[in-house]
């Protein structure tokens, strides 16, 4: 036990005898966090993610197996005990889609007859939210098909980043706490503390996400104005906005072929802006994107790793001059998890 001398007015000395530390406080400031009913599984799709979001939360990730018969089908197993649980799945349904898709739905499923006492969805990436209404005849809502799979095999929440639309959460009969990426993102920029910025929305369904980045970091907003002509191709028809003699940063949710980024950043340079920067959340980089980025007019494209990304766009972020940064949103979902578990506000980590 500790002791303390202190001089007294008349020049004594008295021993004050501090608290004890018990035992207790050591274990909470050195052990990591042993909560049997808090748990956090991962599917294949983003395994290096779920592993940064278990460390800062001081746990360890859930132990399953998934793994694939000879003719592809996907076998799904929970191996440790989850009854009473409060559990969380990650996966993004990221490339391959439809495989990634299922391991969620198997293991949601799996947890669900283990008698979890409550199954969240951690989605960092929403495949199928681009096909959200019905825009050409005989054609599916794709995106609220997979709403109501993930409610079916006992999701009983649902944790998405930076869903397409905001409106999808409309979709889900069970609560959907909607994360963005914006904090990350945001952070990033002000320390670049670029000079004359423009945030820039691709399109006009874009705008919200666009101020509300243009608000925190105190930037100016322009809209480009584009036709979508085919699936995948989108053509440029002019700028909404002063961009003349300004960095322009383009925000998006996501970057799949970056046709229309590159289209974008000509334009914009085409209108005076001086550079151009563009980010988003998801980092799909489907087909010919990462040589249309690498071929463009874009300093930077710099994006999360809610999808893992893939060798050609890996290589192209490590070698010299790559034009791809990207951020981890690890923290970010932890705080969300650790929120819903604890059941705390969510909005906050937002304001």
């Amino acid at each position: 036990m500790a002791t303390l001398v202190t001089p007294t007015d008349k020049g004594e000395k008295v021993e004050k005898k501090s608290p004890p530390v018990t035992d207790e406080k050591l274990e909470r400031k050195q052990r990591p966090r042993t909560d049997d009913k808090f748990k956090i599984f991962s599917g294949t799709a983003n395994e290096p993610l779920a592993d940064e979001v278990c460390h800062f939360l001081g746990m360890q990730r859930g132990q399953a197996q998934v793994t694939r018969f000879a003719d592809g089908e996907c076998y799904v197993q929970i191996q440790e005990n989850v009854r009473g649980a409060d559990v969380f799945v990650m996966q993004p349904t990221c490339r391959p889609v439809d495989e990634h898709l299922m391991e969620l739905l198997l293991m949601i499923d799996a947890l669900k007859r283990a008698s979890a006492r409550r199954i969240t969805a951690v989605v960092p990436y929403f495949g199928y939210a681009r096909q959200d209404r019905k825009d050409k005849p005989r054609s599916p809502i794709s995106s609220k098909l997979v709403a109501d799979l993930l409610t079916a095999a006992g999701a009983h929440r649902a944790l998405i980043v930076d869903l397409h639309t905001p409106q999808l959460q409309g979709f889900f009969n069970i609560p959907v706490d909607h994360l963005f990426a914006s904090p990350v993102l945001v952070d990033h920029f002000r320390k670049l503390a670029l000079p004359n910025l423009t945030i820039v929305s691709p399109d006009a369904g874009g705008v919200e996400r666009a101020r509300f980045f243009a608000k925190k970091v105190d930037a100016a907003l322009a809209i480009v104005d584009k036709r979508r002509v085919e699936m995948n191709v989108a053509e440029v028809m002019h700028v909404i906005g002063d961009v003349n003699g300004r960095t322009c940063l383009i925000i998006d949710d996501l970057i799949d072929t970056a046709g229309t980024l590159v289209k974008t950043a000509a334009a914009l340079m085409d209108n005076g802006a001086t550079v151009v920067y563009a980010c988003a959340s998801h980092a799909v980089l489907s087909g010919p994107a990462v040589e249309n980025i690498k071929n463009s007019v874009i300093k930077e494209v710099v994006v999360t790793n809610t999808i893992p990304l893939n060798p050609e766009a890996d290589a192209a972020r490590t070698e010299k001059g790559g034009k791809i940064s990207v951020l981890s949103i690890a923290g970010l979902i932890g705080r969300a998890i650790q929120a819903n578990h604890e059941e705390t506000s969510v909005s906050k980590l937002f304001v």
